[in-house]
């Protein structure tokens, strides 16, 4: 029989994704002037209120407040109207030094030997379902609220009634072979301006998120007169944004990583430097599980590694292929086969991925994961974002399972 699977995505403008981007801006401000910043940094948002908080040892000097401020008329928050604005909002900062019992287990005089900045488990994800190695039903959602942003700000005239805040939702309906066949129902609801008539609005709406958003992020093949559209379906969706609703930092940690499929350790990732492994080793897993699929061992794979605070070596890696394996070898064999292959050691994460660099801010909106990779100046320097995609170790791969 088929079966059916969900995932959401928010945009930008969702508070939680607001409070994860702040607190990203700022990781990456420090990492601009010293690559060996250690933060922790929490943000809340409210109406008209941003509260910034955390543990940081860092030798650079940034601007904490204007930094909040531009982050949050980059998203568009730029009107008195939506009750929360860059200019008018208060910002509260209280960043302290970071507890320096943590620091002797992650700094170390040997620098290639740092020690993990926590104990947990991380998960790596990645499927044949998508282009980008994802799972479908997630990654339809971050197209959709990524689209309704981008015709925000870039073709306003077509939806100009469009405000920050939004969510969508897909259901994928697979068939008895884990094989995805259609689009089964699209939720979509967006913040927007008043309207004369709440029906005007509902139907406004409804017509230009099916006629104009869909279209563009959605093969049309896997969309029939089946398909159930929700749009807005609790009507007026003026009142949004933090003033809707208060966000804090890593409270979307499943729309960062895989929409519900796979496993999730618990970690946020927003607002944390590379030393962290909540962060770099569910990174470097994602790489990790992405070249396997993409290598041939597998159409399915689930990469879990855990640590111990302060240890270097992982205490654990196990591979689960979902019993999609194409190589001659169980899981506890190729478990062992990516061990001698992806060194797990932090700072050989850190080096690999190149995670001490200003990478994050991109990664706080839209997911963490099935981005593609590109590259910018920085001052002088040439910095590779979302590499943790790249497809670079098949070769190893394939030559360390003979393919």
């Amino acid at each position: 029989m088929s079966y059916l699977f969900t995932s959401e995505s928010v945009s930008e403008g969702h508070p939680d994704k607001i409070a994860d981007q702040i607190s990203d801006a700022i990781v990456d401000a420090m990492l601009a002037q010293d690559p060996k910043s250690r933060v922790a940094c929490e943000t809340l948002v409210t109406t008209g209120l941003v509260m910034i908080a955390g543990e940081i040892k860092t030798n650079a000097r940034v601007e904490v407040s204007e930094i909040a401020r531009q982050k949050i008329r980059e998203i568009g928050y730029n009107s008195d109207k939506y009750r929360f604005d860059a200019e008018s909002c208060g910002v509260i900062v209280s960043l302290h030094s970071q507890s320096p019992e943590i620091s002797q287990g992650v700094d170390r005089i040997d620098d290639d030997e740092i020690g993990a900045g926590d104990q947990g488990m991380m998960f790596g994800y990645a499927n044949r379902e998508t282009p980008e190695y994802m799972p479908m039903a997630l990654a339809f959602s971050h197209r959709i609220v990524k689209e309704l942003a981008k015709v925000r700000k870039e073709e306003r005239e077509i939806m100009p009634y469009l405000r920050p805040d939004s969510k969508a939702q897909v259901t994928i309906e697979y068939s008895q072979d884990h094989k995805p066949q259609r689009v089964h129902t699209v939720v979509v609801s967006t913040q927007h301006d008043e309207f004369d008539t709440d029906a005007a609005m509902q139907a406004r709406i409804k017509k230009d998120v099916q006629e104009i958003i869909i279209p563009r992020v959605i093969p049309a093949h896997l969309i029939d007169d089946k398909t159930i559209f929700h749009i807005n379906p609790t009507g007026k969706f003026v009142i949004g944004g933090p003033h809707g609703d208060a966000g804090l930092t890593g409270r979307k940690i499943i729309v960062d990583t895989y929409g519900g499929k796979g496993a999730h350790g618990g970690g946020a990732f927003s607002g944390k430097d590379c030393s962290k492994v909540d962060r770099s080793a569910a990174y470097a897993t994602r790489h990790i599980a992405k070249n396997l699929v993409a290598a041939g061992i597998a159409d399915e794979v689930l990469v879990q590694v855990a640590y111990a605070i302060g240890v270097t070596q992982p205490v654990s890696l196990t591979v689960d292929t979902y019993g999609t394996s194409k190589v001659n070898f169980d899981d506890s064999e190729i478990s062992e086969k990516v061990s001698q292959i992806f060194d797990m050691r932090p700072k050989a994460i850190i080096t690999r991925l190149g995670l001490d660099k200003p990478i994050f801010s991109p990664s706080a909106a839209y997911g963490h994961m099935g981005r593609e990779t590109y590259s910018e100046k920085h001052g002088d320097e040439q910095i590779e974002f979302f590499t943790w995609e790249k497809t670079d170790y098949i070769d190893k791969i394939k030559a360390a399972f003979s393919l």
